[in-house]
C-alpha cells in the first residue's frame, strides 16, 4: 500500500463497499448459525462477532489506516485477532478468511501480504479441522482455493490499475505537449506576422514618409526664390501622403497592396517608376522581357515591395540620375532587376540595422525572397552604381499562400 492512498475511483469504491458487505454478512452468518445451530457459547460467539465487526468498521473511519502502513498493519492485526477468537469458537468463521485475504493483499506490502494470506489460510484450515476433530485434504481445498483466487484477483486488479495510471500519465503528458506545441505555434505565428508587418511597413509607409521628407527638404531649398518649384514639391508631398494613407488603411482592411488591385505586376511597376521620376530627380525606366505569366499574389507583392524598397534606397543614398527596373519572365522563374548609376557602396561593409538610422531595407528584401524559395543578390562598388536582382521560382497561385493576407 502506498504511504498516501490514491483517491478512489467509482469502480474501486463499489468494490470496497462489496468487501465491507461481505465481511459484515459473513460475521452475521456466523452469529446466526450459532443461534440456530445450538452451538456452545452462543453468547460469546455473538459478542465476538460483534466485536470483530466493530473493529473492522473502525478501519475505514480512521484516516491513519489509509495513510500509513504501520496503522494499517495494526488494524489488520486487531481484526485478525478477533477473527481467530471467533474461529476458535465457531467453525463458521472460516468463511471470513476470504475477505481478509483481500484486505491483507491491499493494505500490506507485497511479501508481507502474501505471508499474511498464507498464515490466514493455514489458520482457517487448522481451525476448521479442530472443530471437526479430524483432517482431510478436502478441508484445505476451500481456504487454499480462496487464497489463490484472492491473490490472482488482487494482482490482476493492481496490474490494471498500474496500466491505467500509466495511460493517464501518458494522456497528461500528451495534453501538456499539445498545449506547449500550440503555444509554440502561436508564438511562431505571432513572430512571423510581426516580421511580415515590419517588412510591409518598411517597404511602404516608411519609404513613403522618407519620400515626403525629401520633397519637403526640396521645398525648403526652393523657397523663397522659386515658389513654382516649391508648390510642385508640396503637391508631390501631398500626393505621397495620400498614397501612404491609402496603404495605412489597407493594412487595417486586408493588407493587399493598392497598386496591384485591378492591374498587373508590370503595370504596377511601370506606375511606380513614373511616380518615382515625377517626385524625385531620378529618371526611372521600366522594362519588361519575356512572356508574362500569372503569378501568385505572394510573388507579386514580394516583387513590388522589393522594387519599392530598392528605388527608395536609390533615392536616399545613391545620388543617382537614372535607374532601370526590369521584370523578366524566364521560363520557370521570374526576375526583378533594379540598376542605378549612383555612387555605389561596398556590400561587405554595410552598417548594422538601426531603429534611428535605418538599414533594414536589404534585410527585408532578402527575407521576402527567401520566404518564397527565391534569392536576392546585390552587386555594387564605390563609384560604380548598384545592381540588385530578386529571383523567384514560378509557383501556381493555388500552391502559395498570399503573403499580403493576414
Amino acid at each position: 500500500m502506498n504511504t498516501v492512498a490514491p483517491a478512489l475511483t467509482p469502480t474501486a469504491r463499489a468494490l470496497t463497499w462489496c468487501l465491507h458487505l461481505m465481511v459484515i454478512g459473513l460475521l452475521a452468518l456466523a452469529a446466526g448459525r450459532a443461534v440456530t445451530g445450538d452451538r456452545l457459547h452462543v453468547g460469546l460467539i455473538i459478542a465476538t462477532a460483534a466485536a470483530c465487526g466493530l473493529v473492522y468498521a473502525a478501519g475505514p473511519v480512521l484516516p491513519g489506516v489509509r495513510g500509513s502502513r504501520r496503522a494499517a498493519g495494526l488494524w489488520l492485526a486487531a481484526v485478525g485477532g478477533c477473527w481467530l477468537l471467533l474461529l476458535a469458537l465457531s467453525p463458521d468463521a472460516v468463511w471470513v478468511a476470504f475477505p481478509l485475504y483481500f484486505l491483507q493483499l491491499h493494505l500490506l506490502p507485497r511479501r508481507a501480504g502474501l505471508a499474511a494470506v498464507a498464515a490466514t489460510a493455514a489458520a482457517a484450515i487448522a481451525g476448521f479441522a479442530a472443530h471437526q476433530h479430524s483432517f482431510s485434504p478436502a478441508m484445505a481445498i476451500g481456504p487454499a482455493l480462496g487464497a489463490a483466487v484472492a491473490v490472482a484477483v488482487v494482482r490482476g486488479y493492481q496490474a490494471l490499475y498500474r496500466e491505467s495510471e500509466h495511460r493517464r500519465q501518458l494522456i497528461e503528458e500528451l495534453t501538456t505537449t499539445r498545449a506547449d506545441l500550440a503555444a509554440a505555434q502561436h508564438t511562431a505565428g505571432v513572430l512571423a506576422e510581426r516580421d511580415r508587418l515590419a517588412r510591409e511597413i518598411h517597404d511602404t509607409l516608411a519609404q513613403g514618409l522618407s519620400s515626403i521628407q525629401l520633397l519637403l527638404r526640396a521645398t525648403e531649398r526652393a523657397l523663397p526664390h522659386t515658389p513654382q518649384n516649391a508648390a510642385h514639391y508640396v503637391e508631390q508631398a501631398r500626393q505621397a501622403a495620400v498614397d501612404n494613407l491609402a496603404e495605412a488603411r489597407r493594412f487595417v482592411a486586408a493588407l493587399t497592396p493598392p497598386a496591384l488591385e485591378g492591374t498587373t505586376l508590370a503595370d504596377a511597376l511601370e506606375r511606380l517608376c513614373t511616380t518615382t521620376s515625377a517626385r524625385h530627380r531620378l529618371t526611372t525606366r521600366f522594362h519588361l522581357t519575356g512572356e508574362p505569366t500569372p503569378l501568385a499574389t505572394a510573388h507579386e507583392v514580394a516583387l513590388l515591395r522589393v522594387a519599392q524598397s530598392a528605388l527608395a534606397n536609390t533615392v536616399r543614398h545613391a545620388e543617382a540620375t537614372t535607374a532601370d527596373v526590369t521584370l523578366s519572365y524566364l521560363g520557370d522563374r521570374v526576375t526583378l532587376d533594379v540598376v542605378d548609376d549612383g555612387c555605389g557602396f561596398d556590400p561587405a561593409r554595410l552598417p548594422a540595422p538601426d531603429p534611428e538610422a535605418g538599414g533594414f531595407g536589404l534585410v527585408a528584401m532578402r527575407t521576402r525572397a527567401q520566404a518564397l524559395q527565391g534569392t536576392l543578390t546585390v552587386e555594387s562598388a564605390p563609384s560604380h552604381g548598384t545592381a540588385l536582382a530578386a529571383q523567384l521560382p514560378l509557383t501556381p497561385p493555388a500552391e502559395t499562400e498570399p503573403e499580403a493576407r493576414p
